[in-house]
């Protein structure tokens, strides 16, 4: 499970609808309607919150909006009906060592929004996450030794 850190603007077709699967699964964990990812690192993200249910709805919110201007169908009932202002804190390292996990996937997947993705030094962070400065979250599985 990958709840993006990144913008959902950056990701191919393929990553979008997986983006919304990953979330949908997600909000089905923090209503308690599965025993599985209950202790998932991208799910404790949002448990750590004041309302976890609220702050999935605003991340699936971001991504339905995103696949609307992108001209996709996806089912807005789906999301609860809750809302929140707040927002999760994320590292910058966090941000940005994601950013490259995307740009290696794209370089296979999707050459040309790889390449548009290329030049870009500072990508924007999902509107639900406020960037804070810090290193590569302990928790994620990273190719290389930090």
């Amino acid at each position: 499970m990958r709840l993006w850190t990144l913008h959902p603007r950056y990701l191919d077709t393929r990553g979008l609808v997986a983006l919304w699967r990953e979330a949908l699964l997600a909000q089905a964990v923090l209503r308690g309607r599965t025993q599985g990812y209950r202790f998932h690192p991208q799910v404790i993200r949002f448990r750590t919150t004041q309302d976890p249910l609220a702050a999935i709805a605003e991340y699936l919110r971001a991504v339905w909006t995103e696949a609307q201007q992108r001209g996709y169908s996806f089912d807005r009932a789906k999301i609860a009906r809750r809302r929140t202002t707040a927002t999760i804190a994320e590292t910058e390292g966090q941000l940005l060592y994601e950013f490259g996990h995307l740009k290696r996937k794209l370089r296979h997947r999707d050459p040309p929004r790889y390449r548009q993705l290329l030049a870009l030094k500072h990508p924007e962070g999902h509107p639900l996450f406020r960037l804070v400065t810090g290193e590569v979250r302990e928790w994620e599985r990273t190719e290389a030794p930090r």
